[in-house]
């Protein structure tokens, strides 16, 4: 990835870069995006930002492969994590949810995939250890819970749908407190001058906003200027 691009997107959020897409593809309709609330290890947490690592746990229930297996599959998911492009994101799918009783995410595995490089974790399963994770990790996660109960890997580097969002490994993601977003890959090349351009004619309004004696005439005036030059 172009580093001034991915210096750019670290200092933005979520909502700006659905919005930047929109600008880059010229139309409203852009759909690839989570629905719902996602809880945030730490909302003040800059985003995350990178190629997706996919994977699916579950917990309920235990693995019905022999434990010699089950231990070869998860130590092929962290061999997994180790490897590949920089900067990357773990996409992790629980396929209990919304019933997801196990915490995948604690104190151990936030750390372990931090030190392998990885930004952020994005998964609808369950995080804890609360307090006790690594800075400038954030999890996004579909709750908190205090046990990991059964929970192993089920899958690794498959397609996987998380809070309605399909993301397949390689899939550039951006994700903050807000949600995620899946950024086409046509857009990629756009999308730098995009926000940029964004974040220029917001300031059209935003700015008249806070002068002194702002009032519908001068939004009118503000919004006019606004749309003229978006379109």
């Amino acid at each position: 990835m172009d580093k001034k691009l991915y210096k750019l997107l670290l200092s933005v959020d979520t909502p700006t870069v659905c919005n930047a897409i929109e600008v880059a593809q010229g139309a409203r309709g852009f759909d690839q995006f989570t629905r719902g609330t996602l809880l945030a290890s730490d909302p003040t947490s800059k985003a995350m930002v990178g190629y997706a690592k996919t994977a699916q746990i579950a917990a309920i229930e235990p693995s019905s492969l022999p434990p010699e297996d089950v231990k070869a599959l998860r130590m092929q998911y962290y061999k997994y994590m180790s490897e590949g492009p920089l900067p990357s994101v773990s996409v992790i799918e629980d396929t209990d949810y919304p019933g997801a009783v196990g915490a995948f995410w604690g104190e151990i595995n936030t750390n372990v995939h931090k030190g392998f490089g990885i930004s952020g974790v994005l998964t609808n399963g369950v995080m804890r250890d609360l307090g006790d994770l690594p800075e400038d990790f954030p999890v996004l996660a579909g709750s908190i819970g205090p046990s990991h109960a059964f929970v192993h890997v089920e899958s690794i580097a498959q397609p996987v749908n998380v809070f309605g969002l399909t993301v397949t490994e390689g899939d550039l993601v951006h994700a903050d407190r807000h949600g995620a977003v899946v950024i086409p890959k046509d857009v990629i090349p756009k999308l730098e001058q995009a926000i940029q351009t964004l974040l220029k004619n917001e300031q059209i309004v935003l700015q008249a906003s806070k002068e002194e004696g702002f009032d519908f005439e001068r939004f009118e005036q503000a919004w006019a200027e606004f749309e003229r030059v978006r379109t």
